[in-house]
């Protein structure tokens, strides 16, 4: 079993070293297309002289076309180039915060709105009647499965509850097995799910491979290890929404006016891409595990009811109403909250 285990590994880590120099070559490739289009340009407008009265006037025209063409292909290029490096500033005020951040009293949330609506400022007050503290992810639009990573593991690592470790191994492997009769290659995702699982068996204490708390934020800090089991998240969610196409497809039409099919391969694989109500539904029924979603926003239905909103979502397959994982939604954003 343990020798199974190393080959694994060894495969995964030829793998891992193949597609960094892949990604490397990548970004070697630099786009000719200025480049190209300079050229042609020049040779469209260099004519050979005449004294023709009409050729001139030609060639004139020719130059005042390909001109036209560059500058029309330069503004796209400036467009590309703007968009560009607003993803850039982005990405970098994003690398300021770790994918998972240190665990902070709920008053810090208070402090961060200390300007803000009204509204906003008195449902933090009522968060502050049923819950303790907040755990703040990034925001790279990876969030919501980073929250599940972290706070699902740290509810496993406090309560050592093996019986649910057995059960989610069970699940992991039902989420396999739909993967390949979906047609999944076995080597696309087989790196995944051993960054996952080996997290799950960590977490519980007793055994040469155990972690700690400690241990656990650093690994979900790991770009190399957090970004993998997003990824396992992502296809286990994509698996789940094609599998079940029939239910999830008109709540995918309401949002996108898209197919499944194509849902999944633009909103729920990619990296970065944010998640909503489906990809909630979806993960949460593919592993079996309760998730509770509270909402910050400012909806209000008068100051005599206001309220802070939240959803449970509960797999049929589990027996259990009682939410594992509890998360606070902002437009756009997800953190981990802690109830009392």
């Amino acid at each position: 079993m343990k020798a199974s285990i190393a080959g694994k590994r060894e495969e995964r880590q030829r793998r891992q070293n193949y597609r960094e120099r892949v990604k490397a070559m990548m970004s070697q490739a630099i786009p000719e297309k200025a480049t190209t289009m300079e050229a042609s340009s020049e040779k469209a407008i260099t004519t050979e002289e005449s004294s023709d009265k009409a050729a001139i006037m030609h060639s004139e025209a020719v130059a005042e076309s390909v001109a036209a063409s560059v500058l029309e292909d330069w503004s796209n290029i400036r467009d590309d180039a703007i968009i560009q490096q607003q993803n850039a500033i982005i990405a970098e005020e994003a690398e300021k915060m770790p994918f998972v951040g240190d665990k902070e009293a709920l008053s810090a949330l208070a402090a961060e709105y200390e300007s803000g609506s009204s509204i906003l400022k008195e449902k933090i007050k009522i968060l502050e009647e049923k819950y303790a503290a907040i755990r703040r992810t990034r925001g790279d639009g990876n969030c919501f499965f980073r929250c599940f990573l972290f706070a699902y593991l740290e509810h496993v690592l406090e309560s050592q509850d093996k019986t649910e470790v057995a059960h989610m191994l069970n699940k992991v492997e039902e989420c396999k097995a739909t993967l390949l009769g979906l047609g999944y290659l076995e080597f696309t995702f087989e790196d995944f799910v051993l960054s996952f699982t080996d997290l799950l068996e960590g977490v519980i204490q007793g055994t040469e491979a155990s972690i700690s708390y400690d241990e656990l934020l650093d690994r979900s800090r790991n770009a190399s290890i957090s970004n993998y089991v997003v990824m396992f998240f992502r296809f286990v969610t994509s698996a789940e929404i094609k599998k079940r196409a029939d239910f999830f497809e008109p709540f995918i039409m309401g949002l996108s006016n898209v197919t499944v099919e194509k849902f999944c391969q633009s909103s729920v694989e990619p990296m970065g891409e944010e998640s909503d109500h489906v990809q909630i539904i979806a993960l949460s029924d593919a592993l079996g595990v309760p998730i509770r979603v509270v909402y910050l926003d400012n909806s209000s239905n008068g100051p005599s009811k206001l309220d802070v909103n939240h959803h449970d979502f509960i797999p049929s397959s589990t027996g259990s109403s009682s939410p594992n994982v509890t998360m606070l939604y902002r437009p756009g954003h997800y953190d981990i909250l802690y109830p009392k």
